[in-house]
């Protein structure tokens, strides 16, 4: 049998690792040439399958390849766009199988969290009910780490990394101007739902009045009077207080703080800044003079920080996905195992996609402290491996050299097809 090509797509917000997960997938492709002709990916994710936007992969050149291991963000674009249920508009999932069949695709390699899964579920279903063989094989990626039955999550690790070192610098900076300035300082991180991300900050504080803090995760829902009483205790005891806060945190009647009243492509909350809400909450109870900070898509960017970890995790995925691909596998994700905490040990499995689609996982109660503002030896235990090892990119005259691909797309076949 011919091989059949190859079609690989960034989805959702980027990380600063995604790319190293595209590599993992090119790479491991173009040792099957017997099974696997060309990699093509979308411009601009599923966007440039449904608009027959594909990059030829081939017109890259090997040294850009590999360096999209170093490289942050989503090297071929990436976008917002949920399909919607396969009964609720088929059209797009046919619009995927035309292009796919015009292009002799047999593979369908999809990076992205939880709702891409679902996407890639849904691909392999409809690829099946319209007799055409694809094998769709989902890529884990999303800081938020909220992946089921992987460990960790791609991108998670150097985000962790970044939020942990940003807190210890800039807590460092607030105790030294603390007796005649700033006393407070909030840093607020992503994670809608799952505090992740929020709980990593805490791996600054080493030692007893450390900053962070105060953690504010989505789990707990925010008790305003004994979150104030601990900014003040803080304060009296240490000269300040740094808090990590999450853009997910919720009042005590379930609504997020921030929540900017409006959606998101995928019909999410869009959630419009909780520092300034905290840092004004703190203001007009206790007077104390505050910075907020949010580090936003800085975090989510910072490849220059990013953990060894973390880049060698997402390599091995997008590698794992091409060979369970190849080994005859379909519609499954492959996961992080951990074997060993000290020193941490890993190895790799898989998951089903019907499984893993649109499933959130929180951190768990017993990962937070009993007052729900830090976090317990236990979550500890399971973050500090995670932001472990250094793997810096190349500079250039004091920058970071990351690579920017030519992105040539191959002549389209078929029809226009709006998006």
């Amino acid at each position: 049998m011919a091989p059949k090509n190859a079609f690989y797509a960034q989805s959702g917000g980027v990380t600063p690792v995604i790319n190293a997960s595209a590599c993992g997938v090119i790479q491991t492709a173009q040792k099957y040439p017997e099974k696997i002709g060309k990699v093509f990916a979308g411009k601009n994710g599923i966007i440039g399958a449904l608009r027959e936007e594909l990059v030829d992969v081939s017109t890259e050149s090997d040294e850009d390849i590999e360096g999209l291991k170093s490289t942050p963000s989503g090297a071929f674009g990436s976008c917002r766009y949920k399909l919607k249920g396969l009964e609720d508009n088929k059209a797009e999932y046919e619009r995927l199988i035309e292009v796919f069949k015009a292009h002799d695709i047999g593979y369908f390699f999809y990076n992205g969290g939880g709702d891409s899964q679902d996407t890639a579920n849904k691909v392999s279903q409809i690829g099946e009910k319209l007799g055409y063989p694809l094998t769709c094989i989902g890529v884990p990626k999303t800081i938020d780490n909220d992946l089921p039955f992987t460990d960790c999550c791609p991108g998670f690790g150097s985000v962790a990394k970044y939020v942990a070192v940003s807190m210890k610098e800039a807590g460092l900076d607030v105790e030294s101007m603390c007796e005649s300035s700033t006393k407070v300082f909030v840093l607020e991180v992503m994670g809608r739902h799952a505090g992740w991300i929020a709980a990593a900050g805490a791996l600054a504080a080493e030692n007893e009045g450390d900053a962070p803090h105060i953690i504010l995760f989505p789990e707990v829902k925010l008790d305003k009077e004994k979150f104030l009483v601990r900014v003040e205790e803080c304060v009296k005891k240490y000269g300040y207080c740094c808090i990590v806060a999450s853009e997910g945190l919720q009042d005590q009647d379930g609504k997020f703080l921030a929540d900017a009243g409006t959606k998101d492509a995928f019909g999410h909350a869009q959630l419009g800044g909780v520092a300034p809400v905290i840092a004004n909450m703190v203001k007009d109870a206790l007077g104390y003079k505050y910075h907020w900070a949010v580090s936003d898509y800085l975090q989510r960017a910072a490849r220059h920080i990013g953990s060894a970890t973390d880049v060698e995790q997402a390599y091995a995925l997008g590698k794992a996905a091409v060979e369970l691909a190849v080994e005859g596998k379909n519609a499954v994700m492959p996961i992080i195992v951990r074997t060993n905490d000290e020193p941490y040990q890993w190895e790799l499995g898989h998951a089903n996609l019907s499984e893993v689609a649109n499933v959130e996982k929180m951190v768990p109660a017993d990962y937070i402290s009993e007052d729900g503002f830090g976090i317990t030896e236990k979550c500890r235990k399971y973050l500090q491996p995670l932001i472990e090892g250094e793997d810096y990119p190349a500079y250039e005259k004091g920058l970071p050299k990351y690579v920017r691909l030519k992105k040539q797309l191959i002549d389209k076949k078929l029809p226009k097809f709006d998006v």
